[in-house]
């Protein structure tokens, strides 16, 4: 992979240009005053935005995705589901500006520079037109309309009260600045070479055009409750584009940021603090990946706990009964001497037993004689003070932060088997997968020019499991290339020869023509493949109505019993009311209340007030609408 050598740290905002963390904050604190900007390099400032793209930040980890997941339930909480999950997550800030400002900065130092000159420059501005829209598609998904086409100019002279841009006008300007930039990519000639400093691409502008054409796709699919023709119309344009689309390992919109950490910022591991902490994998995923033999659940979940050493001791110390059905379920046992002992794990058998999700149950903590197995450690999964043995999986985390110890569970008195090493880490933004998940739905609808929806369908699992696989890899998670030489019937989980293969010729990974149960089959294969994009899997889940409440696939539970119904969980982020000294209150106020917005919380506000490409969407656990 490209190394990030040569970036040079770009200045010209100098803190000024601090980027808003919240809803509630001051836009004067983003839009500094122009006598802050100094010249600027415009490879220097594509560098700099570069390493500044993020739309998955700290805060987002730690407090959004919980939320997101909860919502879709494609996550169960650890102390299990109460009705804190209607609730929903806050505002996280406008991660778009964290791009826009470098964008109005190449701008504006283009508009100095001779004709020919600037001209150069015209690949680079598209490009950064191109991660700017992908950000902002990010924020609008998060809470509608956004300041944005006067937003981040306050150091160029702007206004330091950018209005609010509608959500319909920002995706067609996107839309058209798309084609635009998909024109320069193809067309422009003498156009300066970034080479390293563009991690992405290495400077590819057919690369670059393939994923301009691609995020048209993105558009379209938050089209289709609001302008369906649309969004059909533009999904058969970008089948159309010469360009093409993301195809193939190599047009993957994959980010290794840096190798090296410097500064404050740590762009090399993406963060150091852990994540995820209260959210589990859900037994209806894992048991309908397992089901499937689906090799995604070794690269989305960690094993648990249970290798057969820790069974043996447990067998040993006559606890049997301490050890969790599900786990005795998938083993076998043979007497050695009088004593019993671990044999053998039965089934699919290793890898795969060591994955189990938590049951998406309401208060299941509380109600330990049901759900002791799950819930409940005071005695089970407990060997002593010292070892507690964690019987279900979590999320990987090393897919997110390349910052993170892993210690191999062992018996007490056991060897200690650790993996500090700290990794840099890789980001996967939109993939072959992806687009053609978008194009299998799209074929589905019956949008023309587009091949059959089961072409599109496998080749997105194929590359959606090899893409995690080399996930994987790069980001060296544990048990990858792996057993750690402790327990001897214990497997590495790398991808293996024939699973794909295997994986396909599953009946629930097949179209079968019954456009309803199709369109469920490609909307759950998008929300899987979006597992480590909690806000894509949150809006897929939003404008599909999937998980489907009595689904044969994944089904999403039904808490109306326990005054929890679907009405009630959230479908947008949670405002907070604006602080009438931010000279940008009258703004905001006004944008909340033309969007119909209030930002008092109450059960199913947050379901009611819908963002504009929500509107006519089906409710949680719908299903998706037949047109």
């Amino acid at each position: 992979m490209k190394k990030y050598k040569f970036i040079i740290p770009y200045l010209l905002l100098a803190g000024a240009m601090l980027t808003t963390t919240g809803c509630q904050d001051d836009f004067a604190e983003t839009n500094s005053m122009k006598d802050a900007v100094n010249t600027g390099e415009p490879a220097y400032l594509f560098a700099q935005a570069v390493l500044d793209f993020e739309p998955s930040n700290y805060q987002y980890w730690f407090f959004n995705a919980a939320d997101f997941y909860n919502c879709t339930q494609m996550s169960v909480p650890t102390g299990s589901v109460t009705e804190s999950v209607i609730e929903g997550s806050a505002q996280q800030g406008y991660k778009s500006i964290d791009v826009l400002k470098y964008l109005n900065s190449l701008k504006y130092e283009r508009s100095l520079m001779a004709a020919d000159v600037s001209a150069k420059y015209e690949n680079v501005e598209a490009a950064l037109n191109v991660l700017t829209i992908y950000m902002g598609i990010f924020d609008t998904d998060f809470c509608g309309d956004i300041p944005y086409t006067e937003a981040g100019m306050g150091h160029l002279g702007g206004t330091l009260k950018p209005k609010y841009d509608r959500v319909e006008d920002l995706y067609t300007l996107w839309l058209t600045q798309l084609d635009a930039a998909i024109t320069s990519f193809t067309t422009a000639t003498g156009q300066y070479n970034l080479g390293n400093q563009d991690v992405i691409y290495n400077g590819d502008w057919k690369k670059w055009a393939k994923l301009a054409n691609s995020v048209k796709l993105k558009i379209a699919a938050r089209l289709i409750s609001q302008k369906f023709d649309l969004a059909k119309q533009i999904a058969s344009e970008v089948v159309a584009e010469p360009c093409g689309v993301i195809d193939g390992t190599a047009d993957d919109m994959l980010f290794h940021k840096a190798d090296t950490h410097t500064g404050n910022n740590d762009y090399v591991y993406h963060w150091n603090n852990g994540v995820l902490a209260s959210s589990a994998s859900s037994k209806n995923v894992v048991d309908f990946l397992i089901k499937n033999q689906d090799p995604r659940v070794r690269f989305f979940y960690t094993k648990n706990s249970w290798n057969s050493k820790i069974v043996d001791i447990f067998l040993a110390a006559n606890r049997k009964s301490d050890i969790p059905s599900y786990i005795l379920a998938n083993m076998e046992t043979k007497l050695v001497d009088g004593k019993e002992v671990f044999d053998k794990w039965i089934g699919i058998g290793e890898p795969w037993v060591r994955y189990y999700g938590l049951p998406d149950s309401f208060d299941a903590q509380k109600d330990a004689s049901h759900f002791g197995d799950w819930f409940d450690y005071s005695n089970r999964c407990r060997y002593d003070e010292s070892h507690i043995y964690r019987p279900y999986s979590m999320f990987q985390e090393e897919m997110l932060r390349g910052r993170i110890d892993f210690t191999l569970p062992v018996a007490p008195k056991g060897p200690v088997i650790e993996d500090k090493n700290d990794n840099s880490w890789y980001g996967l933004y939109l993939s072959t997968a992806e687009v053609n998940l978008y194009l299998a739905e799209f074929a589905l609808y019956g949008a023309p020019g587009l091949q059959s929806a089961s072409v599109y369908f496998a080749k997105a699992v194929e590359h959606s499991v090899k893409e995690y696989d080399r996930l994987a890899s790069l980001n060296k998670i544990p048990y990858y290339g792996t057993n750690y030489g402790y327990d001897p019937n214990e497997k590495a989980i790398d991808l293996k020869d024939g699973e794909v293969a295997t994986l396909l010729a599953q009946a629930d990974y097949k179209l079968t023509g019954n456009k309803a149960n199709d369109l469920e089959t490609v909307y759950l294969q998008q929300m899987l493949h979006f597992t480590f994009q909690p806000i894509e899997q949150f809006v897929t889940g939003r404008r599909s109505g999937c998980p489907k409440f009595g689904s044969s696939l994944i089904a999403r539970k039904d808490y109306t019993d326990n005054q929890m119904p679907a009405n009630y969980y959230p479908r947008r982020t949670f405002l907070s009311p604006p602080l009438e000294t931010d000279l940008m209150y009258q703004i905001k106020v006004g944008a909340y209340k033309s969007q119909g917005f209030s930002t008092t919380p109450g059960k199913g506000v947050l379901n009611n007030e819908r963002v504009w490409q929500d509107i006519n969407a089906p409710q949680w656990g719908a299903g998706p609408i037949v047109k």
